[in-house]
């Protein structure tokens, strides 16, 4: 039974409850580093470490009187804190507490997205075990090509994947940075020592040379990520949208009992996951564009960036999310049908075969241009029939038959030979 996806702590992860969770974290990790080099009193930070809490309704009714997210957030957390409260925020601005804050949320996104990952890799691998010899016919320009096995074909699926979680835990050291600096960045009324204090008690490492801002080239290289991501799943999905056409048949996506396919047509068994997949992956590519349009603001900072993120951030990691977990579910319960795929392989006696045939008959002394005229003249009346049979007219025909034998004729038509070196790739991949 195909699991139902629920919303998972992904979307927690993008609330105003949890962004002003990591607002917090942020400025009491300043306010403990302010502590240890003697700029406020111990005793402060204590207090502030025990009384400092926010209620998101009230940040929200405050954003709405003085149109300032952090003013906002910061009155708040000071009614609970009371006199200490003075202490916090001494030297930053607010894009230090929304630059370093939006890092541990993208980390934390990173994390779960790295886990789905990691379960799909395992998804695909155990699969393109159970099908390693699989025969079915290999397709280029949507035309049969040659023979190649289902579990080939997932090979593919799996280094795909295992490059992308590579991208993903690269990409964690990229979006771990955090910037405590001031306001445009000089360190003028923050002392350089309290960034790197801060960033280590928030496992960040500090930003290089930072503006106001975290240069947006790290936000973008994330969402790029993302979107490779979901680049590859739209293309595993397209060929399980193309193997389960009618006239194909190869592998099905499973179809629950009581599911429908069509409201007119009850004989339909649409591959709707696959086509979900695929919608949603131009959803995320649209917001990579829109993350590289972020990179270029204006001097040491501007703000149209921000409103740009708080869409395509939350809504890129929650459909990646989604989107891996349809992965999942489509690939461990995927039908695979061997009958369909050995019938289609047959298709007009074997055409695919064609090139075995080429090889054979230059091997016996004939050019490569003669050869190649026989071959394509049989493939081709064979292509052309109804009743076509590849086989049979390279059996008879007196060319061929006077370089090859019935037994030599035979072995070019056998599959194992296209199998000779598939254990290499799965060796590759560590399977």
């Amino acid at each position: 039974m195909i699991e139902r996806y629920t919303l998972p702590e992904m979307g927690e992860l993008w609330t105003d409850e949890y962004k002003f969770k990591t607002w917090l974290q942020v400025e009491i990790a300043v306010c403990e580093a302010q502590a240890e080099l003697g700029y406020i009193p111990a005793e402060a930070v204590t207090e502030i470490q025990q009384k400092a809490k926010f209620d998101p309704k009230r940040v929200l009714e405050i954003e709405a009187e003085v149109r300032h997210d952090v003013i906002a957030f910061l009155t708040n957390v000071n009614e609970y804190v009371g006199e200490a409260g003075r202490y916090i925020h001494l030297g930053l601005t607010s894009s230090d507490v929304l630059d370093t804050g939006l890092a541990l949320q993208m980390l934390a996104s990173l994390n779960l997205i790295l886990e789905k990952v990691e379960q799909a890799i395992q998804a695909i691998r155990y699969q393109a075990q159970q099908h390693r010899y699989t025969v079915m016919v290999g397709r280029s320009h949507g035309i049969h090509a040659e023979p190649i096995t289902f579990g080939f074909k997932l090979a593919g699926w799996l280094a795909e994947m295992m490059r992308n979680r590579d991208r993903l835990v690269t990409l964690r050291q990229d979006i771990a940075v955090g910037k405590i600096s001031g306001a445009v960045g000089t360190y003028a009324n923050v002392d350089p020592r309290i960034e790197a204090i801060a960033c280590r008690k928030l496992n960040l490492e500090p930003d290089t040379a930072s503006t106001q801002v975290i240069s947006r080239d790290r936000h973008a290289e994330f969402v790029q990520t993302l979107a490779l991501i979901a680049s590859s799943l739209e293309r595993f999905a397209v060929e399980i949208r193309n193997l389960q056409r009618t006239d194909v048949l190869e592998v099905e996506e499973y179809f629950a009992k009581g599911q429908k396919g069509s409201s007119a047509m009850p004989h339909k068994r649409n591959p709707i996951r696959s086509e979900r997949l695929t919608g949603m992956a131009r959803i995320i590519r649209g917001n990579a564009m829109a993350a590289l349009e972020n990179v270029a603001l204006w001097h040491e900072r501007d703000i149209s960036h921000s409103s740009v993120e708080r869409v395509i951030l939350p809504d890129s990691c929650i459909l990646v999310h989604f989107m891996l977990n349809e992965t999942i579910n489509l690939v461990k319960h995927l039908l695979v049908y061997p009958d369909n795929m050995r019938r289609n392989m047959n298709v007009y006696g074997g055409v695919i075969f064609s090139q075995r045939v080429l090889l054979k008959l230059v091997e016996k002394g004939m050019t490569r241009e003669a050869a190649y005229k026989v071959v394509q003249s049989c493939a081709h009346e064979a292509w052309n029939a109804p009743e076509g049979n590849f086989r049979e007219l390279i059996r008879q025909d007196t060319t061929v038959k006077k370089h090859l034998s019935s037994e030599e004729i035979l072995d070019c038509f056998s599959p194992q030979h296209h199998l000779e070196h598939l254990d290499n790739i799965y060796q590759r991949l560590g399977i």
